[in-house]
């Protein structure tokens, strides 16, 4: 089953790079087409949300110091960042219900301070916690969102067996909320915020709490969007889900980016091509690091282990044992997102 959603719509297979085409909208202003060629790439250049030097200030704190990025329609892009970085004011403002103290910010081609209603009524949002009415049934609460937006019955009708479907919930449908899973609550948070049919869906930590099962259906149906040509916004804590879901992500910390770029890149850039994780059975791994420093290009000390940045792991096992040091235990992988994440932030994603 594939969600007709506009911004899917206005994804035209094309062979020539050169072709660009407005769209028009009878009730209001929307973004140009964006074309795709043969490979899937984006071809346009006009992004769906522009910000330039955004702040954001609270009295003498200063949430959001100036920080600056395009989103392309279709793209999942993703915001990193421990706690207090700047990542809920920044997707306050981006879905205009926080005001930017200074800076440019346009979203959907409109300036939020002065058409906020008209953004959020093109947006989608699934908030950290979900806001479900546990009494009514799935259906119910499909329908009943889909009615905020003043569309006509039989067309929420309609949309909520699609969602129903896309969500894995049409043999629930008649089931109150209170007797799902959370797996199930948040498939229909996220389907009950495309009963609009977004242009933007931005979710807040979408499976913080789901069991790994739940985690990885939920990312199957976030890809499907994705491919669908959904415009998917994400903050996550999770380095996993980032590298799985976003093309695009930035890590914040501060207020500020301290990177910007594919995950894949982000991992080349900051980390080596392996990690060897050791462990000594001991509560304090920093006394090793001076020891094991001339064996790696990094050395990062965590409380129940020490990693070891290295080219090539098992080689560097092999000098391990031919010094005579042998750890409780030894793992060899290859580097990550949240290598990255502890090299640029200095701290673990949850404080």
């Amino acid at each position: 089953m594939t969600l007709h959603h506009p911004a899917a719509e206005r994804v035209v297979p094309v062979p020539s790079v050169s072709l660009v085409s407005p769209s028009i909208d009878p009730l209001t202003t929307r973004a140009k087409y964006h074309w795709r060629g043969q490979k899937g790439e984006l071809l346009t250049t006009e992004p769906i949300l522009h910000a330039a030097n955004l702040v954001k200030r609270f009295g003498d704190a200063e949430a959001v110091k100036g920080i600056s990025f395009d989103i392309s329609q279709g793209e999942s892009f993703g915001f990193l960042g421990p706690n207090g970085a700047g990542k809920t004011s920044t997707m306050r403002m981006i879905s205009a219900r926080s005001q930017p103290t200074s800076g440019t910010l346009s979203v959907l081609g409109m300036d939020p301070r002065t058409q906020g209603s008209a953004i959020r009524a093109r947006l989608g949002v699934v908030p950290q916690e979900d806001t479900l009415e546990l009494d009514l049934t799935v259906r119910l609460n499909l329908e009943m969102y889909g009615r905020y937006f003043d569309l006509p019955r039989a067309v929420v009708r309609e949309r909520a067996n699609d969602l129903l479907e896309f969500a894995q919930l049409t043999d629930r449908a008649n089931d109150k909320v209170d007797q799902l899973s959370g797996g199930m609550r948040r498939r229909l948070t996220i389907a009950r915020a495309l009963i609009s049919r977004p242009d933007i869906l931005i979710l807040d930590e979408p499976t913080t709490g789901l069991d790994p099962q739940a985690r990885h259906l939920l990312w199957e149906r976030l890809y499907r969007l994705k491919r669908d040509g959904v415009t998917l916004i994400i903050t996550t804590h999770y380095m996993d889900e980032a590298e799985h879901l976003c093309d695009r992500l930035v890590v914040m910390d501060k207020g500020t980016f301290v990177a910007e770029g594919a995950p894949r890149d982000l991992i080349e850039a900051h980390a080596s091509r392996e990690v060897v994780e050791l462990r000594f059975g001991i509560d304090d791994h920093s006394p090793w690091r001076d020891q094991l420093q001339p064996l790696a290009e990094r050395v990062e000390v965590l409380p129940d282990r020490i990693l070891l940045y290295v080219n090539d792991g098992d080689a560097t096992l092999q000098q391990l044992h031919a010094q005579g040091i042998v750890p409780d235990s030894a793992l060899v992988r290859r580097s990550s997102l949240e290598d990255v994440f502890l090299r640029l932030t200095g701290r673990t994603l949850i404080d």
